[in-house]
Order: C-alpha cells, then sequence, then structure tokens
C-alpha cells in the first residue's frame, strides 16, 4: 500500500456535482457526487453517511472522498436532512438550524439515507456508477445508520463502517427519565460551544423502534462483505464497541481492524489542516476493500 501525504484534495482530477435529493419528507438533502474526470466505464458506488453533530463536508470527508474517487470510485455524501446545518452553501458547514437539529431521529436519518439510495437507483442512467456494486460507509452515528439499512436493503452490495456506534442508546436512566419530564436535553458541542437541543422525540424513537434500532440484531443479519475500522485510541466511542460489532456479526463475510495509535476521526479536525497516516490508512483501506469483487468475503 502506497501512502501519499498529501494536504489538499486532487480536485483537479476528479469531477464534484452539487444537487439536492428529496427525500419522503419533502426536505432537500444537500449531496455531492465526485467521479474521475474522463471516465465512461461504469464504476464501484460508494454513499457516505457523516455522525452525530457531523455533516458531509467536515474536517478530512472532502479529502477521503476526493481521493477515494481519483481511484476510479463514485462517490456520494450528503447532510442528514435534520443534522443542524443549513441547504445552501453558505451556512452548511455551520449549525444554523437547530431548531431542526431537535427534532431529528434515527428513523429520519434511515428515511434520508433511503431516498438517496432510491435516486441513485432511479438515476442510474444518467451517471458512470454501477448502481449493483454499491457500498455503504459511514463514521460514527452514520456507522450505525449504515449498518441498519445494509441489514434492511439488498441492493447494498457491501458495508464499511469506521468509529461506529454499537448502541444508538447512549443515556443513564437518570438523564432518561429527566428527558422525558422536560422534553427534552442539551448538549455542548466542544468545537463551536453550541448548546444543541435533543427533543424527546429521538429517545421516543429508540423506545417505540427498539427492535429495528438494535444495532446487535441488524449486523447479525448481514451477509454482504463487512469491515468494521476503529481507532484504538477512540475517546468518543471505544475500539470496544467495534469488537461488540464484530462478535455480533456473521464472521464468514466480516474483517475487523483496529488501528494503533489514532482516536475517533483517525487524526483530522475540523477545519481541515491536513491529512495523516490514520486518515491515509482509512482511505486505502476502503479503496481496496471496495474495489474487490462484491462476491469476495474473508
Amino acid at each position: 500500500m502506497s501512502i501519499d501525504y498529501t494536504n489538499q484534495p486532487i480536485e483537479e482530477e476528479i469531477t464534484t456535482i452539487s444537487l439536492n435529493v428529496r427525500n419522503t419528507h419533502g426536505d432537500n438533502l444537500v449531496t455531492d457526487f465526485r467521479y474521475p474526470k474522463n471516465t465512461k466505464k461504469k464504476l464501484p458506488l460508494v454513499i457516505f453517511c457523516h455522525g452525530f453533530k457531523g455533516f458531509k463536508d467536515w474536517g478530512c470527508f472532502p479529502y477521503m472522498l476526493d481521493s477515494i474517487a481519483e481511484e476510479d470510485v463514485f462517490t456520494v455524501s450528503f447532510n442528514f436532512s435534520y443534522n443542524g446545518t443549513g441547504d445552501n452553501a453558505i451556512d452548511q458547514t455551520e449549525f444554523t438550524r437547530l431548531d431542526l437539529f431537535a427534532q431529528n431521529t434515527f428513523s429520519r436519518e434511515l428515511d434520508d439515507l433511503g431516498s438517496v439510495i432510491d435516486y441513485l437507483d432511479a438515476n442510474s442512467d444518467k451517471f458512470n456508477y454501477d448502481f449493483n456494486d454499491l457500498t455503504l460507509v459511514g463514521h460514527s452515528r452514520g456507522g450505525g445508520i449504515a449498518i441498519i439499512k445494509t441489514s434492511e436493503d439488498t441492493r447494498i452490495k457491501k458495508l464499511v463502517v469506521l468509529s461506529s456506534v454499537a448502541n444508538f442508546n447512549r443515556y443513564s436512566d437518570e438523564q432518561i427519565e429527566n428527558w422525558g419530564k422536560r422534553g427534552y436535553i442539551e448538549v455542548l458541542n466542544t468545537r463551536t460551544k453550541q448548546k444543541m437541543r435533543l427533543n424527546y422525540a429521538l429517545m421516543k424513537d429508540l423506545i417505540v423502534n427498539k427492535d429495528r434500532l438494535d444495532l446487535k440484531k441488524a449486523v447479525e443479519k448481514i451477509k454482504v462483505p463487512t469491515l468494521i475500522i476503529h481507532g484504538e485510541q477512540d475517546l468518543a466511542v471505544p475500539p470496544s464497541e467495534a469488537k461488540t460489532l464484530y462478535d455480533s456479526s456473521n464472521k464468514e463475510y466480516t474483517k475487523l481492524r483496529i488501528y494503533p495509535n489514532t482516536g475517533h476521526t483517525f487524526g483530522a479536525v475540523h477545519p481541515f489542516k491536513g491529512t495523516s497516516s490514520g486518515i491515509e490508512t482509512v482511505i486505502w483501506d476502503i479503496i481496496e476493500f471496495v474495489k474487490g469483487k462484491p462476491e469476495d468475503k474473508n
């Protein structure tokens, strides 16, 4: 594996298209397509899902998707409709819609991802991707969303999760009780210093859809090649959660890679300040995994 420690995306070698995909609720999903210039052959397709308090243009994500696209892969990234950022170019990286962030649920994010997949399915004749070679990639909570969707949708042929949670319910009994009484809780965004409200609808979604949103049960159902990647020094989501997912998975299809000396974002920060060995390893592991044959297993 050759590693290129380039600090900037290789934009001159790929085409980037931004568009809005309408979800089932009537909201616009701000979506980016990236693919190599002057390429006519059908390319493997990757959809990337960002995590909690994240967005498609966070830190290293554009660089990562540029780099993957440069290796003859068609990449798609999008903002979940209620992730808290706006739907225009100016505020896609700022949390200007905390009112929407407060109303977000896991089921809504699954609906959003489903809408992106449906759009790509319906428009496969307009672009040079092979819809039958579709890989989901998700980071942190986005990894959990990707796991659920892969367990439900047979159109997905491969799965990669980065620093994924193994359980959506990350709250104590006392927090849940106070949440129900008050109707909301607040979480601090340490980067922006914003207090970000979460309405009780999020917890209600977990309660009402307990079976569907059980990540361990979901990963048990997955029978497509799956790659679980985690940093050994992850303080936000402990590496034990990667091992929980792996232990619950079908070992015939699943690989687990724990990277030493790196954390939740593999050395990346926002705004992006350049790549790292952790980021480059993630990129090349994804490329090699995606470009293998869909039927490949361990």
